[in-house]
């Protein structure tokens, strides 16, 4: 997978990716998109490793958040267990079928040419104009009169949040809160399409991984990264409730704005 020239991973670093993937996870903010930006920023040589081990890392780091969500939300998983019915797995399905096949059909291209400094910062500033705009809606309904139609865009929403910079979070929110669910009903919505497909993407790339093999010595990387995932995840679910009170996205998209306008600035004088 590499050549002994490669850069490699280091714990440490693999630390602080897992360290920050967590909290960017829980807050529309694009946890793919931080994972990318912020090390090219501080200019590590993460962009620099080879593709398939970035993109095995990141499959430890979003298995790491899927198992601290399970944990924190259990409760409110367990609670959606018991209360399955035909209507309500059909609703799962619509939602889930989008992503899965986008991701399955699309994931190298997406990978190759949309993981960029560029694309990012796009990715980000189009989620923030979809994000304000969304917010700004009535909100008139709960989340237990979502439908077949609401089902759908959260799917779709999930799919374009395939792209790094967009966010999945902000994506699944600003399709709820543009079906006029309110704030609220509109994060529970977010967490449960959520982690079908963050449990479903880890176990397919996990396989895949399982397949190829770890390169020799990125195990202790791997396991630093996805036990710092873990644990920043666990340490910021007060973040769920930050984003579930009644309060505007605006601040959240304004952030992304920020960061994205700080990666293109970056961009121009490497362009010139």
């Amino acid at each position: 997978m590499s050549s002994p020239t490669s850069p490699r991973l280091s714990v440490g670093r693999a630390l602080a990716l897992g360290a920050l993937h967590g909290p960017a996870e829980l807050l529309p903010i694009s946890s793919s998109g931080h994972v990318a930006l912020v090390p090219w920023l501080l200019d590590w040589d993460y962009e620099r490793l080879d593709p398939e081990l970035r993109k095995a890392f990141e499959v430890a780091l979003h298995a790491g958040t899927a198992a601290a969500l399970l944990i924190t939300l259990r409760d409110e998983v367990g609670a959606a267990v018991h209360d399955l019915s035909a209507r309500r797995l059909t609703l799962i399905a619509l939602s889930f079928a989008p992503p899965a096949v986008v991701g399955y059909t699309l994931e190298r291209p997406i990978e190759s040419r949309l993981g960029t400094p560029p694309t990012v910062a796009a990715g980000l500033l189009a989620g923030s104009i979809l994000m304000i705009a969304a917010d700004r809606r009535p909100q008139t309904r709960g989340h237990e009169d979502g439908g077949a139609a609401d089902a759908l865009w959260l799917g779709l929403a999930q799919a374009a949040a395939l792209i790094p910079g967009v966010s999945r979070n902000g994506a699944t929110l600003a399709a709820a809160r543009w079906r006029r669910f309110t704030r609220e009903d509109a994060n529970r919505l977010s967490r449960h399409v959520a982690l079908p497909v963050i449990a479903g993407a880890a176990l397919l790339k996990s396989v895949r991984l399982k397949r190829r093999g770890l390169p020799p010595g990125t195990a202790l990387p791997f396991a630093a990264g996805a036990g710092a995932s873990f644990a920043s995840t666990l340490g910021s679910t007060w973040l769920i409730a930050q984003v579930e009170r009644d309060r505007s996205l605006l601040p959240y998209a304004v952030y992304r704005v920020l960061l994205a306008l700080i990666a293109l600035r970056r961009l121009r004088p490497r362009a010139r």
